[in-house]
């Protein structure tokens, strides 16, 4: 994919200064070249991103190796590469001294750590670390809205965004690469972050984004089918998930019992854990009842979810300001993971009962976008069976009128959930549209073709139409609706962009959606986002 369109990668103000000679005293197979008296200041796995004085770590890719641009690295003042055995071949013409290891990417994780200074004997802010198919951004933008309402200062990684001491800035990535991991930890350090909370996938765990950190509490949401284009199955995406689980990775651990998965990674724990369960929405309501805490649903509001959160220490009602019971659940896991991570009942209770809510900003997840009058429009990141089955439900229950399904499918992705997302959509609502999303090398019109042909299996007689691009689809959308109506499209949610055919295309759903809408008439508040796009006038 191309790098136009990409935030910035982050570093500390101030960087380290490093010994090369150390790093390849600890690291090294082999070292090709002079280390004496070179010192680098940071580690990276990109050119693009390559500051002048860090070493270039170049692995071998899918097609290309990446010690091909090791020249181009030296040319933007490089100190070293750090490679494997043929890499350091390819490598030698740039001139830069050399240090060979078996495995750079799996050693990249303690390689960065040593640079930053992050590793687990290191300073470092609280680390929470939230993994599962649905709510790891939810949970983190809680945890971080929670701390804030405790006067901690914050930082956050997530799909949607990076967050070190109030600076926002846009996620490339789900989970950094682990060079940027640390440099951003050490970036949160220099300010003064007290307490992180990270999104960490299972490819994060699998391509070793997160070597290198432990974790003071981890937590895990649920499981559900997705990424089946990066696991062989279900259950080899299971295991993906559980290092996290380890003493190496974290030190404590929060286990959600709503789904069966969550069973099965308390059995292969390894690390102190403690459960949470929402019995009404669980998949076996009794196993959720038998967890340490239990999240009641107690009312659901447009404005968001009011629910109870009971355990050992005691019993607190809230409200979280997002619609749908597994909104709640997200919700008693972050402060249970806070709980863990050794912040007082007493302190948290009293804080969420002085200002009656968690305060939190969770972009793109089930996001209200429209105005007072004309159909309610939610924008939602989900893109999986699961998650689309939890959003409708929770939209049906707050919405007098018919409910709206807008979405696609991504391209070259796990192809194997499309049915079931197609199935899902047209039985949780009374209209569907289907359009396109990231159709990447796909052709789009394929892909809405297995979509539209799927759901008109599961319902022949359901009203299905097909729309493309997706800024005709919402177009379309709205005209479909009326007053007391609602829209859910799910799948861009926070994003700006589209990737087609490698090119990251500016497009945003929420401004998309406000467009439609004050096209049709409808009042729309004033936009929170950065637009993406030229002004309309």
């Amino acid at each position: 994919m191309t790098t136009d369109h990409l935030p910035p990668v982050l570093r500390p103000a101030d960087p380290p200064r490093r010994a090369l000679a150390e790093l390849a005293a600890r690291f090294a197979t082999e070292v090709r070249g002079d280390t004496a008296d070179v010192q680098l200041s940071g580690i990276t796995l990109a050119t693009a991103d390559l500051r002048a004085g860090e070493a270039f770590v170049a692995i071998q890719g899918v097609n290309r190796h990446g010690a091909e641009f090791a020249q181009s690295a030296a040319e933007k003042g490089a100190v070293a590469v750090i490679t494997d055995a043929a890499g350091a071949e390819i490598a030698a013409s740039a001139g830069l001294p050399i240090i060979v290891v078996a495995n750079p990417r799996a050693v990249l994780g303690d390689l960065s750590a040593w640079v930053y200074g992050t590793g687990a004997g290191d300073p470092l802010p609280l680390l929470f670390g939230t993994t599962g198919t649905n709510g790891k951004t939810s949970v983190s933008h809680l945890l971080e809205g929670i701390l804030d309402q405790l006067g901690v200062v914050t930082g956050l990684s997530s799909t949607a965004e990076r967050h070190i001491a109030g600076q926002v800035i846009v996620s490339r990535l789900t989970t950094p690469e682990a060079s940027e991991m640390h440099a951003l930890l050490a970036l949160m350090r220099e300010r003064h972050v007290e307490a992180v909370a990270v999104e960490v996938s299972a490819q994060a765990l699998s391509r070793h984004r997160v070597d290198g950190i432990v974790f003071d509490v981890a937590g895990f949401t649920n499981l559900s089918h997705d990424h089946l284009d990066d696991y062989a199955d279900m259950e080899e995406y299971f295991e993906a998930k559980l290092p996290l689980f380890r003493p190496d990775r974290a030190r404590r651990g929060v286990v959600n019992l709503d789904s069966p998965s969550g069973a099965r990674v308390v059995a292969a724990a390894e690390i102190p854990v403690v459960t949470v369960g929402t019995p009404a929405i669980a998949a076996d309501p009794d196993a959720a009842a038998a967890a340490d805490w239990i999240v009641t649903i107690d009312e659901e509001r447009p404005a968001g979810t009011v629910f109870t959160l009971s355990g050992p220490a005691g019993t607190l009602t809230t409200l979280v300001p997002v619609i749908g019971p597994h909104m709640a659940a997200n919700a008693g896991l972050a402060i249970v993971m806070m709980l863990e991570g050794g912040y007082s009942w007493e302190r948290i209770t009293s804080v969420l009962e002085r200002d009656g809510q968690i305060h939190a900003y969770l972009p793109g997840r089930t996001e209200f976008i429209s105005g007072e009058r004309g159909p309610a429009v939610y924008v939602d990141f989900g893109h999986s069976p699961d998650a689309f089955e939890k959003t409708l439900a929770a939209v049906r229950r707050v919405t007098p009128g018919r409910v709206l399904m807008l979405f696609g499918a991504d391209g070259d992705r796990d192809a194997t959930k499309r049915y079931d997302m197609a199935r899902t959509a047209v039985e949780g609502s009374d209209v569907l549209v289907v359009t396109d999303h990231h159709p990447r090398f796909e052709d789009p019109a394929s892909i809405r073709a297995t979509l539209v042909a799927a759901a008109r299996e599961v319902r022949p007689d359901a009203d299905i139409h097909e729309y493309s691009p997706p800024e005709a689809a919402i177009v379309a959308a709205v005209g479909l609706v009326g007053d007391g109506d609602a829209i859910l499209w799910a799948g861009p949610g926070h994003q700006d962009y589209r990737d087609i055919r490698g090119v990251r295309t500016p497009y945003s759903a929420r401004e998309l959606a406000r467009r439609a809408l004050r096209a049709a008439g409808w009042p729309v508040p004033d936009s929170r986002w950065p637009v993406p796009y030229p002004d309309e006038d």
